[in-house]
C-alpha cells in the first residue's frame, strides 16, 4: 500500500503536480525523494513536474539509495553495483543528469564501507552527484568513514540528516 507522503502513490500526477507548483511558489527549493517510494514512482512524477515547468535549476534536488529494488541479490544496500545502478535508474525517473543531494539512507553491514565511498567518489567525479548526505548513520559511523577516506583523499564529503 503507498504511503501518503510519496507523490505518485495516493496521490495522482496531476495533483502532486499543482502541490509542487505551490511550494515552489511559496519559496520552497528542496525536493527530496527515493528511489523506493512507491516503486520509483515518485521519481517519475517529480522528474515530469520538473521537465514540465523548467523548475529543475531552481530546486535543490535530493534522493536516496539503500532500499530493495527487486528479489536479486545484490539489488539492495549500500554496495558499488547496487549504488551505481539505482543512480542511473534515479537520473533516468527524475529525467535530470545530476542529483544535487544524494543520501545513503541506512547503513549496510553487508558491504565494506570504503566500496560504499568509492562508488559515491566515482559518482561526483562523475558530475551525477554534486553532494552527498546519510540519513540515518550513527556519530561513529559517519566518523569511520572519515577516517577510511581519509587515506585514499576522495571528493567525498557524508553530513547526517539525523537530529
Amino acid at each position: 500500500m503507498p504511503r501518503h507522503d510519496e507523490f505518485g502513490g495516493r496521490t495522482d500526477a496531476a495533483e502532486s503536480h499543482r502541490i509542487l507548483d505551490h511550494y515552489l511558489e511559496l519559496g520552497g527549493n528542496f525536493v527530496d525523494t527515493a528511489n523506493v517510494y512507491n516503486d520509483g514512482r515518485s521519481e517519475e512524477v517529480i522528474g515530469d513536474w520538473m521537465k514540465k515547468t523548467g523548475s529543475r535549476d531552481r530546486i535543490v534536488l535530493s534522493t536516496k539509495v539503500h532500499g530493495r529494488r527487486s528479489p536479486h541479490v545484490n539489488d539492495a544496500g549500500n554496495s558499488r553495483w547496487h549504488i551505481v545502478r539505482e543512480v542511473e535508474q534515479s537520473l533516468r525517473r527524475l529525467k535530470t543528469e545530476r542529483i544535487d543531494v544524494y543520501h545513503i539512507h541506512r547503513p549496510d553491514a553487508d558491504t565494506p564501507i570504503d566500496q560504499t565511498l568509492r562508488a559515491l567518489d566515482d559518482l561526483v567525479r562523475q558530475g551525477k552527484v554534486l553532494y552527498l548526505a546519510s540519513s540515518v548513520f550513527a556519530g561513529w559511523q559517519l566518523a569511520e568513514a572519515h577516517f577510511i577516506a581519509k587515506e585514499w583523499k576522495p571528493r567525498v564529503s557524508m553530513w547526517s540528516s539525523r537530529s
